[in-house]
């Protein structure tokens, strides 16, 4: 079974998103923070996506890739989405020079 990590820390996009997730088959772990992003990928260094919100109340999406970018193991090979709904054209270009492989825009639908 494939494993998608979601991060955002709107309760109700992650569960929309999560069940959508889940419902095509996929294994979805959650988290709400940069912080908590970086221990769900210490616990299941077998994730297949990580679908990230731009901006989190502790660090940003942005940091995220670079953090997974910094780690010496399986983590730096994680492909990354990153979603917003205020990202302007200078922030999607510097998440595609930092690694991610798209972005969406929200709403996602």
């Amino acid at each position: 079974m494939k494993k998608v990590l979601l991060i955002d820390d709107d309760d109700d996009i992650l569960i929309e998103v999560q069940e959508v997730i889940s419902g095509l088959g996929f294994a979805c772990y959650c988290a709400a923070s940069v912080d908590a992003a970086i221990g769900e990928v210490k616990m299941h260094p077998d994730l297949d996506l990580i679908i990230s919100d731009l901006r989190l109340p502790d660090q940003s999406g942005l940091r995220l890739l670079q953090l997974l970018a910094a780690e010496n193991t399986s983590a730096r090979s994680i492909p990354v989405i990153i979603t917003s709904g205020h990202a302007d054209r200078d922030d999607v270009v510097n998440l595609f020079r930092n690694g991610a492989v798209d972005f969406l825009p929200k709403p996602i639908h």
